[in-house]
């Protein structure tokens, strides 16, 4: 039998990153510490944005959260005793001025607008999947019962409401100008699977709002 090939110089025949030249190696060496690292951060942050308040996350509270949302932003809705059952959406209409007169549009689906939106989109953006969400969840936590502010953040929640609602309807709308704007919401129940003996009405709940007067500063851009 003849005797095995040396190798030549250089490493030919050799297998995987041992392959590679020096530099090459430090490159991938340093490309594995960075996304490692990369890794555990994002973990901690996850991890402590969810684990009970302690030293750490009372001190260094703003950047987590800052990390965390909105983009891993966890709904335990979805496992909580009493899931979450309900279609939440919300509308909006305006009061247009046109040729010396008014006019009342009719109810327009904002939320509708953003499944469609959404949908057979493989990389949706976080505006269209959480920003009206979020900011009715905001609204409805500030308000009470009869509509009413509730603090500063109450009147913060209705301002970015009015924000979200001229983006979409813009100053002008149905061939006159907006001055203004309601919103109601259209709750309804989802229905419970044909296996279960759970019986519910599925019918929509509206809840409307006052009417807001527009200013500049609910304009795209505050007026300027």
């Amino acid at each position: 039998m003849e005797p095995a090939a040396h190798q030549a110089p250089g490493g030919e025949g050799m297998r995987g990153i041992a392959a590679l030249s020096l530099p090459a190696r430090i490159f991938v060496a340093i490309a594995v510490a960075v996304v490692t690292v990369g890794i555990a951060f994002h973990v901690a942050m996850v991890f402590l944005q969810t684990a009970p308040e302690n030293t750490i996350s009372k001190r260094h509270g703003e950047l987590v959260d800052s990390y965390v949302y909105p983009e891993f932003e966890r709904n335990w809705k979805l496992f909580a005793p009493n899931p979450l059952q309900q279609n939440v959406a919300v509308h909006a209409r305006a009061t247009v001025a046109k040729d010396g007169s008014t006019e009342t549009t009719g109810w327009v689906d904002l939320s509708a607008m953003d499944g469609a939106a959404i949908h057979g989109n493989p990389a949706p953006s976080h505006t269209q999947q959480n920003e009206l969400r979020r900011a009715w969840e905001f609204y409805v936590d500030n308000h009470d019962e009869k509509g009413k502010p509730v603090g500063l953040r109450g009147a913060l929640s209705e301002q970015y409401i009015k924000r979200i609602v001229m983006l979409r309807f813009g100053p002008e709308l149905n061939g006159g100008s907006v001055e203004r704007i309601q919103v109601r919401s259209a709750v309804t129940p989802v229905a419970p699977p044909d296996w279960s003996d759970e019986r519910t009405e599925v019918k929509t709940r509206y809840t409307v709002q006052p009417w807001w007067h527009v200013t500049s500063a609910d304009l795209p851009g505050g007026g300027k």
